[in-house]
């Protein structure tokens, strides 16, 4: 039985009785005495109000027959929580105003021992973004663009959607099928196949004005799609090795669709296999700068003619 798992059913045993001892535990759950004594610890540190009787026959008692919430959690359960709160403060996700009431609940689920560390962590831990005159657990400065709730709120009804998007001044709707909903580089994106057109296009969240289901009557099977997308696969034109350095540097950042294979059981070379638009200057000038920041670890095996020129010409520029 695992330890979370045990702990829970021990939980359980302690609520369904007046009064035990540690060897009821121990013979109960087939443990030592010393995992009984451990575990009975984290028991009372995730809140549960155990009273220990003194003397030879001596055990404990839930005091005033207390028992848990439904949802409890563990320390360590607690401090991932709250560090997953910190690392994604001011990051521009849907519902961060729903973050308030989901910490007063949290903490009202938690022993004081742990509110206490969490008061800890929150002093001592500084993320990128976090106001360090203010490490507040729950700052909401950074609110996403006030349509991603309500595009989140469609998509999981429906994915054929009707989106309208402004650009420079000019507004048009696209029926599109929604392949993906991502973040990259601080910003929201929608990866979708045009129903028209019969192409994949990416919007942009911050310039999408309305979003609506997409009548049935026009939609395209799903199946069909996706029969589309595949013969429409980019080829590969750009394979590069990366060394321990530059396999550093990539898991900083990368672009959301750019991967690495590992070619070694140390994980300190890895290929990478992509495809790059040549048609699209600015596509061009985010990969050169990206490779860039991967640093001198590289080894390029292939790369389209029209990159290659524009790389060399931006390292001339850095080191003539």
């Amino acid at each position: 039985m695992k330890k979370v798992e045990r702990i829970n059913t021990i939980m359980r045993y302690i609520n369904n009785r007046s009064h035990f001892t540690i060897s009821e535990i121990m013979q109960e759950f087939n443990i030592s005495r010393s995992t009984a004594i451990r575990d009975i610890r984290e028991i009372e540190s995730m809140g549960m109000p155990l009273v220990a009787e003194v003397g030879r026959d001596g055990g404990y008692f839930v005091m005033h027959n207390a028992v848990l919430p439904d949802v409890h959690f563990t320390n360590n359960e607690v401090k991932a929580l709250f560090i997953a709160f910190m690392a994604t403060r001011n990051q521009q996700l849907p519902y961060l105003k729903s973050r308030q009431s989901l910490g007063e609940k949290l903490l009202g689920l938690i022993s004081k021992n742990q509110q206490d560390d969490l008061v800890l962590l929150n002093q001592i831990l500084l993320f990128e973004g976090t106001n360090p005159n203010n490490p507040d657990l729950l700052d909401l400065s950074d609110l996403p663009h006030p349509m991603l709730e309500k595009l989140i709120q469609i998509l999981l009804l429906d994915r054929y959607l009707l989106v309208t998007i402004k650009e420079e001044k000019i507004i048009k709707s696209y029926a599109i099928y929604l392949l993906h909903l991502y973040r990259e580089k601080s910003l929201w994106l929608i990866e979708g196949f045009d129903l028209k057109e019969e192409k994949k296009r990416i919007f942009y969240v911050d310039n999408l004005t309305n979003v609506k289901p997409y009548p049935e009557k026009k939609r395209l099977s799903e199946k069909k799609i996706l029969e589309t997308l595949s013969k429409q696969e980019e080829e590969i034109n750009l394979v590069i090795e990366l060394g321990q350095k530059a396999i550093a540097q990539f898991k900083k950042y990368h672009p959301l669709k750019v991967s690495l294979s590992y070619t070694n059981p140390y994980q300190a070379t890895a290929i990478l296999k992509t495809f790059i638009n040549v048609n699209k200057p600015e596509e061009i000038t985010e990969i050169i700068s990206w490779l860039l920041f991967l640093g001198k670890d590289i080894k390029v095996k292939e790369m389209p003619e029209g990159v290659l020129k524009s790389l060399q010409e931006r390292l001339r520029i850095f080191c003539p």
